[in-house]
């Protein structure tokens, strides 16, 4: 089941290959001020379907994990990000987190959100 996804304006869109099982909501000082609602994906089940240029990235603190957005209206879409389960960065292998928020017609209330303490773990 393909998903497409959209910011506030298009010109940014992405599909991943599977709805989520659950999706996150983190605390952190970022993540709470962006309001996202990551669901987390490798790479070969995203799909950047408008330019690349369409997106900006910001980095913040260890410069590891890219915060991308779109470049005409702002709206947080996806992250590159080494994977984290272990508590420190695995870049062997690579995560995408999607900001769920903008998936086109998909019901995320029926999606069971779980809540991360990143404004104390890191």
């Amino acid at each position: 089941m393909v998903i497409k996804a959209s910011c506030h304006c298009k010109a940014t869109t992405f599909e991943v290959s599977q709805a989520p099982q659950t999706v996150t909501q983190c605390t952190c000082s970022f993540c709470s001020k962006r309001g996202s609602l990551w669901a987390y994906y490798t790479p070969s089940q995203f799909k950047l379907t408008s330019p690349r240029e369409n997106v900006s990235f910001y980095l913040w603190g260890s410069k590891t994990v890219k915060h991308g957005f779109c470049a005409t209206c702002g709206c947080g879409t996806f992250t590159e990000t080494p994977d984290w389960s272990t508590g420190k960065p695995d870049f062997d292998n690579p995560k995408i987190s999607v900001n769920s928020r903008l998936f086109d017609d998909f019901d995320l209330d029926k999606v069971e959100v779980v809540v991360i303490d990143g404004k104390n773990l890191w």
